[in-house]
């Protein structure tokens, strides 16, 4: 059986913006650099959603299980992390054309200075992934004294 990889042409895009910022210095992720030349096969579409109290992420994870997914939050970006498995022909099946997603993906979001990094919560319930993110009082730049020696 041979795979059939899905052309996206916002992926490519996506890549080499990625790239650039790595190479500037203007990526905020750490280890992203490791990755320099991999990219995932596919994203989830996902909806933001704000109130006056909470940011809302909402992720479109069909076919997939709670436990495929991994959502952390490191220094000022939240990322969410999963792999849907492809579904393996049998004896009895015979395939005949792929057009869902599948293998491993990377999303990633630069959290606003008035999210409370600590107070994300997760629901995921029949294939979507929703992420509630707490505001918070920005953090106000503290002066720090050096003493001279």
């Amino acid at each position: 059986m041979s795979n059939l990889t899905r052309w996206n042409p916002i992926n490519e895009f996506e890549d080499l913006m990625s790239r650039y910022n790595r190479m500037f210095g203007l990526s905020r992720t750490e280890g992203e650099g490791k990755d320099l030349f991999s990219r995932s096969d596919w994203a989830p579409a996902v909806d933001i959603k704000e109130t006056p109290e909470t940011f809302t992420i909402e992720a479109e994870l069909p076919g997939m299980d709670k436990k495929d997914v991994k959502i952390t939050v490191h220094d000022g970006v939240l990322s969410i992390e999963g792999e849907r498995k492809h579904e393996e022909e049998t004896k009895d099946e015979k395939l005949h054309r792929i057009e869902r997603y599948y293998g491993s993906f990377t999303r990633r979001f630069t959290l606003p200075d008035n999210v409370d990094e600590n107070s994300v919560k997760a629901n995921f319930k029949d294939g979507l992934l929703k992420l509630t993110l707490q505001k918070a009082e920005p953090k106000e730049p503290k002066a720090i004294e050096v003493d001279i020696q």
